[in-house]
């Protein structure tokens, strides 16, 4: 991976050589990729992915073994053999890849590359929430272990909308024949292409150069791209990170919530406890009918819906004081009046007394398995409505974090059409 003529500030986004599956080795294309890793629903999911097909991505992002560490051994191993049995490839040139998702009338484009990382006071890189350090950890380790990215983050800047630019060249590179077409089981059609012509790897470094990207999903790969970097001397391909890089000037991102399950928490523990705080309505209606309600008082003020007993249950008109008391004043307005901030810092810390750790809270992005797991296990599913886009850039922007897992946006790029390894030139 050539880094000749990098500048200071701006997006970088360098190419290399992907490693992709070798589609006379695999049953489909579709069958080896995967939601990115924090998206799977585990265990159910994880076992539908793993029994699609003996090399699916999975088995590389979410190994199982008993110990993190054998794990993350198994990953490595996985990964040697697949390579060594031709199952996975690298290309036979560095590359950019153009990437597109279409749905239903949904059309996402952008480029694959490795991007120069940035440090977090350059402002290039806009992150947007906390991360949980145990979970950098774990992505660190496995990263480390397999020396690859396994999947891209994604990544969104803002154009002034024209065909210019790196806009172009995308415009220009879809008329050609992908490398891959494949429909996953979503429902997403997928194609990518390789962009090695200098020419227009130029002219998209140029446009570029003086971009800035919010980072719309993958926050803790992000916090591990940057410990990796110090841990290798430079220069180093741990400099650079895997990235999907969207312009939403002329693909507009779709913003959606992250839900909440509370493992220890029955649901009419958590509606006692908050009778008291919050205007506690219940609804027996159907899933899409309650989440119109959520949405409706969402648009008054803060509001959730708790899940777990059969029925749906709308928290809304929290008490003023409690909020006043529970929520740290050293904050812009739209961070204290965020549903993610009232859900940790008064609902969470305060009301249920829940600490966010693993063993009684897990972020669930589909809301029907959340609700399905709180019903299976006597749990709390908080649904949550979702964060308008230009609060959260608005935010990161001012250099203010939200609190972790507040936003999902989407669509997602798939895990396993195209990975990159920091020992392949």
């Amino acid at each position: 991976m050539s880094t000749t003529g990098r500048a200071a500030g701006g997006l970088h986004l360098f190419p290399f050589r992907g490693l992709r599956y070798v589609p006379e080795r695999v049953g489909s294309l579709a069958a080896v990729t995967s939601p990115p890793y924090d998206v799977v629903v585990r265990p159910d999911g994880l076992h539908h992915l793993e029994s699609a097909d003996p090399h699916n991505i999975v088995r590389l992002i979410l190994p199982q073994a008993s110990t993190p560490a054998a794990r993350n051994e198994q990953a490595a191993a996985t990964l040697t053999q697949w390579l060594a049995e031709g199952v996975l490839a690298p290309d036979p040139e560095p590359a950019l890849y153009v990437y597109e998702q279409s749905r239903d009338g949904l059309l996402q484009r952008g480029l694959v590359g490795a991007l120069a990382l940035s440090a977090p006071e350059d402002g290039v890189v806009l992150p947007h929430e906390d991360v949980m350090p145990h979970i950098v950890e774990d992505r660190a380790a496995l990263m480390r272990t397999t020396a690859a990215n396994l999947e891209p983050l994604l990544l969104t800047y803002r154009s002034d909308g024209t065909t210019t630019g790196a806009t172009a060249v995308i415009e220009h590179t879809i008329t050609r024949d992908p490398l891959l077409a494949t429909t996953t089981e979503d429902g997403f059609s997928h194609r990518l292409w390789s962009l090695t012509d200098p020419t227009e790897l130029a002219e998209v470094r140029a446009d570029l150069a003086h971009r800035q990207a919010l980072i719309a999903d993958g926050h803790h790969r992000w916090a591990t791209y940057l410990r990796l970097r110090t841990e290798h001397a430079s220069p180093s391909p741990w400099e650079y990170g895997l990235v999907l890089l969207v312009d939403t000037a002329r693909h507009p991102l779709q913003v959606r919530a992250i839900h909440r399950l509370l493992h220890r928490l029955p649901v009419a523990e958590a509606l006692q406890a908050a009778a008291g705080a919050f205007h506690v309505r219940t609804i027996d209606a159907p899933l899409p009918q309650a989440l119109t309600a959520l949405a409706e008082a969402a648009a008054e003020g803060n509001a959730f819906l708790l899940a777990g007993d059969g029925r749906f249950h709308l928290l809304s008109h929290p008490d003023r004081a409690l909020l006043a008391r529970t929520i740290r004043t050293d904050r812009p307005e739209a961070w204290r009046t965020l549903d993610a901030t009232v859900l940790h810092s008064t609902l969470l810390d305060e009301v249920w007394r829940t600490p966010d750790t693993p063993e009684h809270i897990a972020y669930i992005h589909d809301t029907e398995a959340a609700v399905e797991q709180a019903e299976r296990h006597n749990a709390t599913a908080v649904l949550m409505h979702p964060v308008r886009e230009e609060v959260v850039r608005d935010l990161a922007r001012q250099g203010v974090t939200m609190p972790r897992k507040s936003t999902s946006f989407g669509p997602k790029p798939a895990s396993g059409l195209v990975l990159r390894s920091l020992t392949v030139d």
